[in-house]
């Protein structure tokens, strides 16, 4: 049996997405329990349903939406999370930063998720990512830059640059031979 922490407000929010709740539990084989002012109890069939649960269940209370946080039952998919509060002690100090990671009617957010592919959630004191390990290194990147300092120019040009390697790194073995291989 495992147990997952979330706050009140997602917990009050998870428990009106019945379908969600159910849909949750079959494709990871367990039962959740969930009562207000509780962790939500997962138990399952075996261990590595309930760790996926557990997953998915921490990034919803992140902030994601469950159809987000549920691309984490792909084995591709990862989990990620930054503590703003650890950086910056004064909730000012948090919410400046959680404003230059947004940015302006969500431009700054979003184009850190059409280059990198991850998606993203500011929520609470936390930045959240869910994406493979190369999206989420590259909208780390970003995210970083701007916790550091950087400005956003920087930002976006180390991720594009941490885009770019990450493409020219993969191989596509559907495009004909890899030059060198014999």
């Amino acid at each position: 049996m495992e147990q997952v922490y979330i706050t009140s407000e997602r917990l009050k929010r998870l428990k009106k997405e019945p379908e969600s709740v159910h849909a949750l539990e079959g494709m990871c084989r367990c039962k959740l329990r969930i009562e207000e002012g509780e962790p939500v109890e997962i138990s399952g069939k075996d261990a590595y349903g309930e760790f996926v649960a557990k997953n998915i269940l921490q990034a919803y209370g992140r902030g994601f939406e469950m159809k987000t946080a549920m691309l984490l039952v792909n084995e591709d998919y990862y989990f990620s999370s930054i503590d703003l509060g650890v950086s910056f002690g004064s909730e000012k100090r948090i919410h400046q930063m959680k404003s230059r990671i947004i940015g302006e009617d969500g431009r700054t957010k979003n184009y850190i998720e059409s280059v990198s592919g991850a998606r993203l959630s500011v929520y609470g004191d936390t930045v959240s990512f869910i994406g493979t390990h190369s999206q989420i290194n590259e909208a780390e990147t970003a995210v970083n830059t701007l916790v550091e300092g950087g400005t956003h120019k920087l930002a976006y040009l180390k991720m594009e640059a941490a885009h770019r390697k990450n493409k020219a790194s993969s191989i596509d073995f559907g495009k004909g031979p890899v030059v060198g291989w014999k």
